[in-house]
């Protein structure tokens, strides 16, 4: 599968085993992610609006993220 542009619709997307954070909380602020088939990328959507738009990134963009939120890069941003 080539990898689907960013802003697709989720009904676009063929069917996927969309997973929260452990850390999700029940006001629903959270994200939800993909595998997309073939290896094509990870898909992330607003848990909020399930058949709104999904971005959709490399495995490896979304490991530097990972990776980075887990190294600290990031947390300025939580206050």
């Amino acid at each position: 599968m080539q990898q689907p542009p960013n802003g697709v619709s989720v009904n676009h997307l063929p069917p996927l085993a969309w997973q929260k954070s452990r850390r999700s909380n029940p006001s629903g602020n959270c994200v939800e992610l993909a595998e997309l088939p073939g290896g094509a990328g990870i898909a992330l959507r607003n848990s909020r609006h399930p058949d709104g738009p999904a971005l959709i990134y490399t495995v490896d963009e979304i490991a530097a993220f990972v990776l980075g939120a887990r190294d600290g890069d990031f947390d300025h941003l939580i206050g």
